[in-house]
């Protein structure tokens, strides 16, 4: 019986923030994978090393964990403008299917360094030394993102000193601007989509809570870790090794999600597994990191918890720190009231393997509130670069 032989496509493997992807520029991928389709999914999945029962992800590229399930897409920008467009892809472990309804914040922070790397800037736009501004169409949810990447003798500077929990060695310091990240594209076109601040979410079969439900950044459910019997403490294990609260968490995301008009049937959420986030906030407490490092109460403002493709993130996604940030810039929603309330510009908040400050410029005009630009730094290094391997007749 004869077998495909294997290809080889040009990729690179980055970590962004506190993520890790497969990059690829456009033009490198197989010619039936440049259109989005079942071909690229497939391709994708078989990068990753999904779907995988065992969970483990050990005949692909992926390590088993929404952190690092991962594909990229970099091309020049169609868009006026913008240098680039970034589209990402957030691979199912254990299920066949690429979730492309949102974007991955962690990953920003790679693509505009990827952009200078992959050859996408032109050449006129690069410092000997300096910053490189680096303007990214977010092609999933139809946003601009501005990267300013540091660059040392013409090639991006990914050592430093740049200290980010959840990350084990420092780098060099990449700073995000998010502009207009509210609505993300989805229906109803605001920012609140449900029209308050907090509304009385009834999940069946598991109970009522108060709930804020905002879509900036990427859409995100939030709730207090009181009402839901947490602390807001809690770190990976604490979570992910409880089916039975696991399944609590999703039937709250996916009564969020039906709420937000994001899905029309409870049954749409099982192939939307990326959007919207489920996150738990409280005030201010003294826990112990996942590195065993203790963060004190005096801190931080608050402190947040967010599941992501159905488990406990191992710290916090990119996306839902905008949303965070912008939360807390609105007086009365749930999260600016954990941090105090009040009016304010940023906060820095807890979460399970450190800290993390964002800022967000929010402002109501005529009755709704938006945000102008959310702001955070993260940083990026790549890992590998060359090529990856798949069996010829995987896509």
């Amino acid at each position: 019986m004869a077998h495909q032989p294997q290809i080889r496509i040009p990729a690179t493997y980055i970590r962004g923030g506190t993520s890790k992807g497969v990059f690829f520029r456009l033009q490198d991928l197989p010619e039936r994978c440049q259109v989005p389709g079942a071909a690229r999914d497939q391709l994708f999945m078989r990068v990753i090393g999904s779907p995988d029962p065992y969970a483990a992800h050990i005949d692909g590229m992926g390590g088993a964990t929404s952190s690092t399930s991962k594909c990229v897409i970099l091309s020049k920008s169609s868009q006026p403008g913008h240098d680039v467009d970034y589209l990402y892809g957030q691979i199912s472990i254990d299920k066949a299917f690429v979730d492309w309804s949102g974007n991955c914040g962690n990953l920003s922070t790679a693509a505009g360094a990827f952009a200078i790397h992959a050859g996408l800037i032109d050449p006129a736009r690069i410092p000997q030394n300096g910053t490189c501004v680096v303007r990214i169409w977010q092609a999933n949810i139809q946003k601009t993102i501005i990267a300013h990447v540091p660059v040392t003798n013409g090639q991006v500077q990914e050592t430093g000193d740049f200290e980010l929990d959840g990350v084990t060695f420092p780098a060099a310091e990449i700073v995000l601007e998010f502009l207009d990240p509210s609505d993300d594209g989805e229906e109803g076109g605001s920012m609140f989509p449900t029209g308050n601040l907090v509304d009385d979410l009834e999940v069946p079969g598991v109970g009522t809570f108060k709930a804020t439900m905002i879509s900036a950044g990427i859409p995100t459910v939030f709730v207090n870790a009181e009402d839901i019997g947490y602390q807001g403490t809690e770190l990976r294990e604490d979570i992910n090794g409880d089916p039975a609260q696991l399944a609590r968490f999703e039937k709250i995301r996916v009564a969020g999600a039906l709420r937000m008009g994001l899905i029309k049937t409870a049954e749409e959420a099982l192939t939307r597994q990326h959007t919207p986030k489920i996150a738990f906030v409280s005030p201010p407490k003294t826990y112990k990191a996942s590195s065993g490092k203790t963060i004190e109460a005096g801190e931080v403002d608050l402190l947040v918890r967010a599941l992501s493709m159905g488990k406990l993130h191992h710290a916090m996604m990119g996306t839902c720190a905008v949303a965070i940030g912008t939360a807390a810039a609105v007086p009365g929603t749930l999260v600016n009231l954990a941090a105090g309330g009040g009016e304010r510009q940023a906060v820095r908040f807890g979460h399970p393997s450190g800290t993390l400050r964002v800022g967000a410029e929010a402002k109501q005009i005529d009755g709704n509130w938006t945000v102008t630009k959310a702001i955070m730094s993260r940083s990026a290094r790549i890992l590998m670069e060359g090529w990856v391997r798949v069996p010829g007749d995987a896509f």
